[in-house]
């Protein structure tokens, strides 16, 4: 067989793209009712390829990583959810992918929070991703599996977020093919309970589904309409990833587009586009960014005030204002336009402000 190269994978997926369809939300392009996923999801249109951010992108910025303490973020860089979602806002991102591991609270009160400030500042929730592991034997490791994929259902529920990034898993006390059965059910039991809450699982190419050949069969076994492929364009390392890549976008809920791939060797090649595909696309590669740096009202632009905040603050995301006299008086002080974000809470006090175009 020819193999496929970076220039033949774009003319290919280009036509196909003419067979493409429009997603039915800002995140993604979601399959028909009650489809299978046995079959490519049907699309019709040109291709929407909406840009969501990845807070795994920012991985060394998070304080908390998988619900320890990360020792490793540099000083004055320290970065939450709330911040993240402004750096989307100011970056012109449609989207947020807001992976699990790095969430410093998750009672639901947190989580609406989280959601509240994502809409107010434009951005959709395009996703979350999960460490999970299905290829555990039967028993008690694989029951808290898959109790940790519901408990996030739930919690993508409740954020908005149409689609969830999972695992199948790597295992050393089973043979892989008696593990990719259980993974399987697993899926099954998942999707069932996700579809029922409007969530898509995406499953990723990842350990010991690193190509097509092994991906896609197992998302086929799936009998779920709420499944499919969270495209990674860097995880595979098969001799010809384009190849892997084109086989697997009609598959896609989700792509997490990389700088570039370098496949079963050590030579890295640029990253091919998928042009059939039409939904959110969530650059994970921390060579495409710089870690965020935040306005404070001394540079401009975004005011934060908190009553639940202590006195003393500057008015940034990390020190906001405890009054709004306070944050009106920092806006006044700035030229140009100027925002003052207001946190859940009430403010007991009475104020004015008077509108201007500068």
């Amino acid at each position: 067989m020819k193999p496929v190269t970076r220039r033949d994978f774009l003319k290919v997926t280009s036509a196909a793209s003419l067979a493409a369809a429009a997603g039915s939300s800002l995140a993604f392009a979601a399959p028909a009712a009650a489809a299978p996923a046995l079959n490519p999801f049907g699309r019709a249109g040109r291709p929407r390829l909406l840009l969501s951010l990845a807070a795994y992108s920012f991985r060394e910025n998070f304080p908390i990583s998988r619900g320890q303490p990360n020792l490793k973020v540099p000083a004055g860089r320290a970065t939450d959810m709330f911040q993240f979602i402004d750096y989307c806002a100011a970056h012109g991102c449609a989207g947020a992918e807001l992976t699990s591991y790095f969430f410093s609270e998750e009672s639901d009160a947190y989580l609406l929070k989280v959601r509240r400030h994502a809409f107010l500042r434009g951005v959709a929730i395009s996703g979350t991703a999960i460490g999970n592991n299905f290829s555990h034997p039967v028993g008690p490791k694989r029951d808290q599996e898959i109790a940790l994929t519901k408990k996030w259902i739930d919690r993508a529920a409740l954020l908005g977020a149409p689609h969830i990034r999972v695992f199948a898993g790597v295992t050393k006390e089973l043979a892989r093919d008696a593990a990719d059965k259980l993974v399987i059910t697993a899926l099954e039991e998942c999707c069932d309970y996700a579809g029922k809450r409007g969530v898509f699982l995406g499953l990723e190419n990842h350990d010991s589904i690193g190509s097509a050949a092994t991906l896609l069969p197992m998302v086929k076994a799936v009998q779920s309409p709420w499944i499919g492929v969270n495209l990674d364009s860097g995880n595979f390392r098969t001799a010809d990833p384009y190849a892997d890549f084109a086989a697997c976008v009609p598959y896609a809920l989700n792509v997490q587009f990389k700088v570039e791939l370098k496949g079963n060797t050590d030579t890295a090649r640029p990253a091919a586009r998928p042009q059939e595909h039409s939904g959110a696309t969530s650059p994970t590669s921390p060579d495409e960014f710089q870690p965020p740096v935040f306005p404070t009202p001394t540079r401009g632009a975004l005011i934060y005030a908190d009553p639940a905040a202590p006195p003393g603050g500057d008015g940034s995301s990390l020190a906001p204002f405890d009054t709004l006299e306070a944050a009106v008086a920092a806006a006044g002080a700035v030229v140009g336009l100027k925002t003052i974000l207001l946190r859940n809470g009430t403010f007991s006090e009475t104020t004015s402000a008077i509108g201007r175009r500068d």
